[in-house]
């Protein structure tokens, strides 16, 4: 199997996300706009073939910033994950399921990142893309501050929820790159968390199959077939 490289979502890489979630921003114009963005201001987003989605999110490359990261295989990307501090994600802080259960200390909150989504088309699902990204995620956020990353996975053990369920990723699929639940809001949904020292970087000729460097090549472990 070829490798995978997973680079950060600049201005310069914008093109290739705006070629790769395609006329319909991945999905029902989402443009993974959804969890940065309130309800009503999502659902306008939505209009227009998800218009307003799409700029918000070319408006954080433009302002420097970093809404994900991007998986390739052979120069062609094949998965996305959405990272970034839980502060950028307001649907995360106002959520009653997954919001934290203590009122956000503005002095430190930016300390704690979110993995809110997965997405990849379905010929690229069922590879292994959702672990590497998830490790590559991991590294990316300690690499720019982060103390701790949580994620808001679905648990799959009792019941299989659908595709369409679990771009949220899967317990097993956080469980594998190091995150322990912290709490369960329902049956359905964990709040997991990872908390450790980042590894140390490494160059890109030194490959190895679990390495999550960003920007280095890596071979996928087998993932759930959401991603």
């Amino acid at each position: 199997m070829s490798d995978v490289e997973v680079r950060p979502v600049t201005a310069d890489l914008w093109p290739e996300l705006e070629r790769f979630f395609g006329p319909r921003g991945a999905y029902a114009n989402c443009w993974c706009a959804f969890f940065r963005v309130r309800s009503k201001e999502f659902e306008a987003g939505c209009r227009d073939k998800g218009a307003g989605n799409k700029l918000l999110m070319r408006r954080l490359t433009l302002d420097n910033q970093v809404p994900g990261l991007l998986a390739f295989r052979d120069q062609t990307p094949i998965g996305w994950v959405s990272v970034a501090p839980r502060d950028q994600f307001a649907r995360v802080l106002n959520s009653r399921l997954l919001k934290p259960p203590e009122p956000p200390d503005p002095t430190t909150d930016d300390a704690v990142w979110s993995v809110v989504c997965f997405w990849a088309p379905k010929q690229h699902r069922g590879q292994g893309v959702a672990d590497v990204l998830l490790e590559a995620a991991v590294d990316y956020a300690y690499a720019h501050g982060a103390n701790v990353i949580e994620g808001y996975p679905v648990d799959t053990s009792k019941n299989w929820p659908g595709i369409d369920a679990i771009y949220h990723g899967t317990v097993g699929l956080f469980e594998r790159a190091g995150f322990v639940a912290v709490r369960h809001p329902n049956e359905r949904r964990a709040v997991m968390r990872h908390a450790r020292k980042p590894k140390t970087r490494t160059t890109r000729n030194q490959r190895s199959p679990k390495s999550s460097v960003v920007l280095a090549a890596v071979s996928p472990s087998p993932s759930p077939p959401g991603c």
